[in-house]
């Protein structure tokens, strides 16, 4: 083994007890840089905290808690500039990486007090929770929240458009343009809730665990949580580092988000299609075909509604991962960060693209209206009959008597039937029966919380603006 190697060895945070070389497929197969490196500022962050930890139990003196800040300061600088020197022998993880080169700025005898009493399964367990936590608020929930209350926004202005309301993607019922977009703001608002008790349960420390078994030097747990903004340190070392629940709640939140998303997608795709013609979508979030020209694709709807498998396959591929490794950590929750990264960057970039489709499509509001057809107001006509003390299951036969009777007569709807022919179905029906072919009035009726009404769903839209304070 050449002296090179051996030194690489040395250098690597695992190194004193191996001296035969290491295969450099192995090297490359174990190495996560490539990848963790992204969470060089946490890392940073969380050895500053540590240290600060250490001084407190005077295992570090004042004059090197302050080299060994400034060093990481030079180092953190180096990574936001570009600057920093990745060495291909020693570097396999952004902790290796940020501890070797603190060495080199301060010195070895200095910087190798650092990992006292720290193991990188605390370290890592840190680091990912850090991370994620910034991913969290400063991305995905603001992000997030923004996108609801666009669709909020156009929900109000845009509330007096009507549209079918469908089952089985079959006409049903009348319904507000403003209401459909309520419904799609309830999911998200309700995937916005999730996501903040995620946080608020991945908001717990593992620093000072040590490798599984606890701190050999009495440090104050309680003081290294506070200082990194976390709300208690997690109470079982076993279980801090080896801990990836979070990782796996993200991941699920994100396939429920990516499935609402997918559905929100799919019936705007539907929407846009010729045959419905409902909405446009803007050229920014379009293209077109290579051979026919006059197609205009929603591009940008079945990458979401795509994307969302991507996402669920991220979190059943790391829950297999998971599933089986014994107690406390195991090289297999190496596993975690390619997914849960490229999970949250899916997430994020889907967020971004869903707020700009619905904040720049157009809608048709006459091609809307032009689909309403009188049969949908087949129940309206029994809940007539149920107003004059008639059950409905009784109402339900006869405004089906009444749609069947108009189709055999070729009427092109229930309307056209004469008040004679409504009196041959059933005697209960007087002149008024044709106050109930308005479709706007169909829908004013429809007033209890949760309905399509106007004040229904402005009670809505207020309600989940609450929800989003």
């Amino acid at each position: 083994m050449s002296n090179n190697d051996q030194e690489s060895n040395k250098q690597k945070l695992w190194g004193g007890r191996f001296t035969g070389e290491t295969d450099p497929l192995m090297n490359l197969y174990n190495a996560s840089l490539p990848y963790d490196k992204i969470m060089y500022h946490v890392d940073l962050e969380g050895t500053k905290v540590y240290t600060a930890g250490l001084e407190k139990i005077g295992l570090l003196t004042k004059q090197e808690l302050a080299k060994i800040h400034q060093g990481l300061e030079q180092i953190d600088a180096e990574w936001a500039n570009g600057t920093f020197v990745i060495n291909q022998a020693t570097d396999e993880d952004i902790h290796t990486a940020n501890e070797r080169r603190l060495g080199e700025i301060i010195g070895r005898n200095i910087a190798g007090k650092v990992h006292t009493g720290r193991s990188r399964n605390d370290q890592v367990a840190t680091d990912m929770r850090l991370y994620c936590r910034d991913i969290l608020t400063k991305k995905l929930i603001p992000f997030l929240r923004n996108f609801i209350n666009v669709i909020i926004s156009r929900a109000r202005e845009e509330i007096n458009i009507l549209m079918p309301g469908y089952t089985h993607l079959q006409r049903a019922q009348p319904i507000r343009w403003s209401h459909w977009l309520s419904s799609y703001a309830t999911y998200f608002t309700e995937d916005y809730l999730r996501l903040t008790q995620v946080l608020e349960r991945l908001n717990k420390s593992p620093l000072g665990a040590g490798a599984l078994a606890g701190h050999p030097y009495g440090i104050d747990r309680e003081f290294l949580s506070k200082n990194l903004g976390f709300a208690e340190p997690i109470g079982n070392s076993l279980t801090a580092v080896s801990d990836r629940d979070f990782v796996i709640e993200i991941m699920f939140w994100s396939s429920l988000f990516m499935n609402h998303i997918s559905r929100f997608s799919e019936d705007l795709i539907i929407y846009s299609t010729a045959e419905f013609g409902f909405i446009s979508l803007s050229d920014a979030y379009s293209t077109g075909s290579s051979l026919m020209p006059q197609k205009k694709n929603p591009d940008s709807l079945e990458l979401l509604r795509g994307k969302s498998g991507r996402v669920f396959g991220e979190m059943c591929g790391f829950m297999m991962s998971m599933k089986s490794i014994p107690s406390t950590y195991n090289k297999d929750m190496q596993e975690d960060k390619e997914p849960l990264f490229d999970c949250m960057t899916t997430v994020e970039h889907s967020i971004l693209i869903a707020t700009g489709v619905i904040s720049t499509l157009k809608v048709n509001k006459e091609k809307m209206e032009a689909s309403l057809t009188m049969d949908m107001l087949a129940t309206d006509l029994a809940d007539y009959l149920v107003r004059k003390g008639v059950p409905f299951r009784e109402t339900h036969h006869i405004s089906g008597e009444c749609v069947a009777s108009a189709e055999k007569l070729g009427l092109s709807g229930i309307d056209k039937l004469s008040l004679d022919q409504f009196k041959g179905i059933d005697a209960r029906f007087n002149e008024d029966v044709f106050n109930v072919f308005n479709f706007e009035q169909s829908v004013e009726r429809r007033d209890a919380i949760g309905g399509t009404a106007r004040s229904a769903v402005l009670k809505q839209l207020g309600n989940l603006e609450n929800k989003l304070q």
